[in-house]
């Protein structure tokens, strides 16, 4: 029964992974990176919120007593 030669395994997984670096490599250097991002200024819209116009008061029922 003839023997697994695992001679060039070695060599075979080591130039893989070298190629999968040069390929992910090519593609990160693809990208466009900024270099000073510049935080957005966005205005808040004041939204018109119903009871923020009215007064109102919230009585505890315990204080109904009183």
């Amino acid at each position: 029964m003839p023997q697994l030669d695992t001679s060039t395994w070695l060599m075979m997984i080591m130039s893989m992974f070298l190629v999968l670096f040069i390929i992910f490599q090519l593609k990160i250097s693809k990208h466009n990176f900024y270099f000073n991002p510049e935080p957005k200024l966005t205005k808040t819209q004041k939204q018109n919120i119903p009871w923020e116009t009215k007064w109102t008061k919230i009585y505890l029922p315990l204080l109904l007593s009183q």
